[in-house]
């Protein structure tokens, strides 16, 4: 009794190629597959509460490099101004 019995593992990708194959053969019931069809896709689909998409975080990236340009530009502003008149400009928003 020196052997040990190892069960392998079989992945999502693995069950359902099992799956498709009995499909083709005819013998997994309709049922089955499309529990398991609609599992999968809730579990792809569905992300956590936190999570942000691709295109957000670009636009958030945006919306921040935008107001930092803004911000820059206007203390150049301020400065120019304040060399040439010596006194400070008003603040604009």
């Amino acid at each position: 009794m020196s052997e040990k019995i190892k069960s392998e593992m079989i992945s999502r990708r693995g069950v359902f190629s099992l799956l498709g194959i009995a499909a083709a053969l005819g013998s997994v019931p309709a049922t089955l597959l499309a529990v398991s069809d609609a599992e999968a896709q809730a579990t792809t689909t569905s992300a956590p509460s936190g999570a942000q998409t691709g295109t957000q975080r670009r636009q958030e990236r945006r919306t921040h490099r935008t107001e930092r340009r803004q911000a820059r530009r206007t203390g150049r502003k301020e400065r120019r101004t304040e060399r040439r008149t010596g006194t400070k400009a008003p603040a604009q928003q």
